[in-house]
């Protein structure tokens, strides 16, 4: 199955900002009816035969994140309009969202990058670009999307909020 992640909007069913119910029962979406994970646990995360991981993230009532964990087989595609971001190197991800995005390798990881503009995370436990039998840290392991200032420090939402008009609690 093809899965499209539509930053800021979402994935599919999973629309960023839907109130938490909502969010659970359009995650039970994603499931295989024909091969039901026991694993599943409808108000975080589910897995679909493929071995791909759907979960999401909830706060405050709402949904906030949605992560997808790279699929063992290859029954199940992830893109980011026509980037297979499983399918494909991690290094090669990398070089075809730059030609669309910002991209910026993560502070405290530098194995994993981030499209700030798009609110996508790439995370992979380590880098190892020229050496493919490490898939691991060859292909990235998970894909974030996430609703505005998701990544923001407390100053920074401060200032996002003052920057839309809102005040400080």
């Amino acid at each position: 199955m093809e899965f499209e992640l539509t930053p800021p909007t979402g994935l599919g069913a999973l629309a960023i900002g839907m109130p938490r119910k909502a969010a659970e029962q359009a995650l039970a979406s994603f499931r295989d009816p024909s091969a039901i994970s026991e694993s599943d646990q409808l108000d975080r995360f589910v897995f679909r035969p493929s071995g791909l991981m759907v979960s999401i993230h909830c706060s405050r009532g709402e949904l906030e994140a949605i992560e997808l964990g790279r699929p063992a087989g290859g029954q199940d595609t992830v893109r980011f309009r026509a980037i297979d971001v499983f399918g494909l190197p991690a290094a090669e991800v990398v070089t075809l969202m730059r030609g669309l995005v910002t991209m910026k390798e993560a502070e405290d990881d530098p194995a994993s990058f981030i499209a700030p503009d798009l609110l996508l995370s790439f995370w992979r436990p380590f880098e190892a670009d020229n050496e493919p039998d490490k898939e691991q840290g060859y292909y990235f392991g998970s894909v974030l999307l996430a609703r505005p200032g998701y990544y923001d420090t407390p100053a920074e939402a401060a200032a996002r909020l003052r920057a839309v008009g809102h005040q400080e609690p």
